[in-house]
């Protein structure tokens, strides 16, 4: 079977959306205006609520189940796409995580590999608080090939005595036939009373 190609992934959502809406569609539907009207005396008045009540319930149903696959696709299709874009033998990735509090409040963190510029993220409150809690970030993922090379982070916030910081960390790794993953780490250092930037390498 012929593996769908990054640019086919949004036509390809979209030709299943087409094809799941107009179920709910028909579902939701109110009867045709020239259907005739039921046996008024073969249904009796109290089935009636009833029988609209199982009717919503029948519907809401079903559109929840086409809201699932839709949910369902589109994380396959990510996936999919994450795969083709990103394969494990030339696959990197960077994350970001924290450790601080008292010597650092991160603003954006410039990273570059091999001396091209691929990230340059800029923080809000609410992410730098996820990060403190203990959240990892994905900050890049791209393509490299096996050899060495050279991944440089620059580190810009506020350190003591709300004094603008900006830091570098750099680290030399070797790209191998799997994927490389990297980790930027913030720390306090209590003793010295300052922020700690380093790389680390997930072997």
């Amino acid at each position: 079977m012929n593996t769908p190609s990054p640019n086919h992934l949004p036509l390809l959502l979209s030709l299943v959306l087409a094809a799941l809406l107009p179920l709910a569609a028909s579902a939701a539907a109110p009867p045709p205006a020239n259907a005739p009207a039921p046996d008024q005396a073969a249904v009796a008045p109290a089935a009636a609520p009833a029988a609209d009540a199982a009717g919503t319930r029948a519907l809401d149903q079903q559109i929840q189940d086409l809201k699932k696959d839709v949910i369902d696709l589109n994380r396959d299709l990510f996936v999919l796409e994450e795969e083709l874009l990103f394969p494990a033998n030339t696959q990197v990735a960077v994350f970001v995580s924290m450790d601080v509090g008292d010597f650092f409040a991160l603003d954006s963190i410039s990273l570059k590999i091999d001396n091209r510029e691929v990230a340059n993220y800029l923080y809000t409150p609410r992410q730098v608080g996820a990060l403190i809690k203990g959240g990892v970030q994905r900050l890049y993922v791209g393509n490299l090939k096996a050899g060495g090379h050279e991944l440089v982070a620059l580190f810009n916030g506020k350190g003591p005595n709300e004094r603008y910081y900006r830091r570098g960390a750099n680290l030399k790794f070797e790209k191998g036939v799997g994927a490389k993953y990297l980790e930027l780490k913030i720390t306090d250092h209590a003793r010295a009373q300052q922020p700690e930037f380093e790389i680390k390498d997930w072997e």
